[in-house]
């Protein structure tokens, strides 16, 4: 990619000082950070995320799968509410749009092993159903978007769905999945309280799921996506003043628990970045790329990739992936709840391609094994000091962002080939374009976002990165 056309993204050193007047500050807790012992090796660490982050692209696409599969720890960040001055973890996930909670009886299946949270009390005096005309039923039934035919599944008489006298019959049983698992709920309206901010902000009629049975999914989620039912979209109809838009900077931790001491910031709200780099430069270094938006997943946070550069050579995106078509399919969704970016066949291959052309002029032996054992590819033995070629990506509007090498190569011991070193490219080829069903192209995953303060402007209708150390960041938004 030609340096002109690149948007240098500057690591800001010496502070970030912000306003905090119109924002909440909330941490965000990698769940690698309590996974205790349940990977043993970084094979199967790496295994098990390469297979949930497929699974959860596969259902992004609306493709069949032939089995769930659970959340894995290192994959996801997790954020804490009250409900009903119960507190809870949820995690927080761009990707969808709906807020929920295991309730009381909870019943899990296929959920041996994991976090068992302690499931919300809910009782008449605390909570209160949502009625089946509501908009909100039908935005958790979308793409059912009939009032009538919610009431009519909520049995209400056919005179009274005549003359929209409705109100005392519920929001039917809904069903909601991810790649990982899935669930069915009611909605409820209730007492929600995000504790950590300071004083704690108390949301009265809070809509959100209540779950009695799931699917491999134990631990609730906070939906961050552009639907009416996200956190932030019914957080800026009661508090109006914190804006539509929110930001988080992910710690960078290359799957190092030890990395992950501080947590992540989740900045709700509006704030003024008073910016100064290391060379004493002020002025906002974001790369912005606009939103775009899909009738059939408007929930997403979707944008038009142009390219990928690998070294010095830009490879040009399919057309699928700059522009969402008339279907609603393309585009790609900028998701916190999947691990590792997955393109197209074509374009994964071909940066995979030119990217061992690339190193292999200094390193060429392949690690076949590993890549067997991670699902990662391609992967290599390499030397300290390899040099491994820049990669960037070029999103719409004209906007670069520039990857830090542990975004896209992680190195590791492994411990199979006489405890040699091993690096393996850290994005995925999720199939081929032509074969996967309707929906977004791509996924931007949280591994590559690392390291960056990541903004979703929704009245400015854009997404922006800027590089950031997002450990101290932590610290000064605290003190600010």
């Amino acid at each position: 990619m030609a340096s002109s056309l690149l948007v240098s993204v500057i690591a800001f050193l010496c502070f970030v000082s912000v306003s905090l007047s119109e924002t909440l500050l909330l941490p965000l807790t990698h769940s690698l950070s309590h996974a205790g012992s349940q990977f043993n090796s970084t094979h199967r660490l790496l295994r098990a995320t390469s297979a949930r982050s497929a699974a959860r692209f596969r259902r992004h696409r609306r493709l069949p799968q032939q089995a769930s599969l659970p959340l894995s720890p290192g994959s996801d960040y997790t954020l804490s509410l009250t409900v009903h001055s119960q507190p809870i973890s949820l995690y927080m996930d761009t990707g969808s749009d709906l807020v929920w909670v295991p309730c009381s009886p909870f019943t899990c299946i296929l959920c041996e092993g994991k976090p068992k949270p302690t499931p919300v009390a809910v009782n008449s005096s605390s909570t209160s159903d949502v009625p089946c005309k509501a908009s909100a039923c039908r935005a958790v039934h979308f793409p059912l978007s009939s009032s009538s035919d919610l009431c009519a599944m909520a049995r209400c008489p056919l005179e009274d769905i005549e003359i929209s006298d409705c109100a005392a019959f519920s929001c039917p049983q809904f069903y909601y999945a991810y790649g990982d698992g899935s669930l069915v709920g009611r909605l409820k309206k209730g007492v929600v309280t995000i504790p950590t901010s300071s004083p704690p902000l108390v949301l009265h009629n809070f809509t959100f799921g209540c779950a009695h049975t799931a699917l491999a999914e134990p631990v609730g989620v906070a939906g961050f996506g552009r639907g009416p039912l996200s956190l932030p979209a019914q957080l800026a109809a009661s508090s109006p003043q914190l804006g539509a838009q929110f930001s988080y900077c992910l710690v960078s931790h290359s799957f190092d628990a030890d990395r992950l001491r501080r947590p992540s910031p989740l900045i709700l709200g509006r704030y003024d970045v008073k910016e100064k780099s290391s060379e004493g430069k002020g002025g906002s270094d974001f790369a912005y790329t606009p939103m775009l938006d899909s009738p059939n997943s408007p929930y997403f946070y979707s944008v038009g990739l142009e390219g990928i550069s690998v070294g010095k050579r830009l490879i040009p995106a399919p057309e699928n992936l700059r522009r969402i078509d008339g279907r609603g399919d393309g585009g790609v969704v900028v998701d916190s709840g999947t691990t590792f970016t997955i393109l197209p066949s074509g374009l994964f291959s071909s940066v995979a391609a030119e990217f061992d052309r690339q190193l292999g002029r200094v390193n060429s032996r392949r690690a076949r094994e590993v890549e067997d054992k991670t699902g990662l590819s391609p992967c290599y033995y390499v030397d300290a000091g390899v040099r491994v070629p820049d990669v960037a990506f070029r999103f719409g509007g004209g906007s670069g962002v520039a990857m830090p090498r542990g975004n896209y190569f992680y190195e590791f011991a492994d411990g199979g080939d006489k405890g040699r070193r091993v690096g393996c490219l850290m994005m995925m080829d999720g199939g081929d374009a032509t074969e996967m069903g309707g929906g977004p192209g791509a996924t931007l995953g949280n591994y590559q976002q690392q390291g960056f303060e990541v903004v979703y402007d929704l009245e400015g209708r854009r997404v922006g990165f800027a590089r950031r150390q997002c450990a101290s960041m932590w610290d000064s938004l605290r003190q600010g």
